[in-house]
């Protein structure tokens, strides 16, 4: 596993730690991070690029793209970049096979 993140948290260090799951592999991210920043800290990126085989990190950062959609386990989308981590939190790369 890559324990090296794609973005290196320079402060705020000290904020209460947050388990959650990102592909089915548990993850640590600090409380009052956005989900975009969890998976970005914890060496993962974003998701695939539907027009090519590379990944994704996000690309505005503050919710203007829509280029941050990820899953939840249960088939929600939601928006990486504005949605705050939560505890326990079960995340998805790609979509559920629900998924229309």
């Amino acid at each position: 596993m890559n324990t090296a993140g794609r973005i290196v948290r320079l402060a705020e260090r000290d904020r209460a730690q947050v388990q959650f799951f990102l592909d089915g592999e548990m993850r640590h991210a600090l409380a009052g991070d956005t989900v975009l920043t969890a998976m970005l800290a914890s060496g993962h990126t974003l998701r695939g690029s539907e027009f090519g085989s590379e990944r994704r990190a996000g690309f505005c950062l503050m919710g203007a793209c829509q280029d941050c959609w990820i899953w939840q386990d249960e088939g929600q989308r939601l928006r990486a970049c504005t949605t705050l981590i939560v505890e326990g939190m079960r995340l998805r790369t790609t979509p559920p096979e629900s998924w229309p």
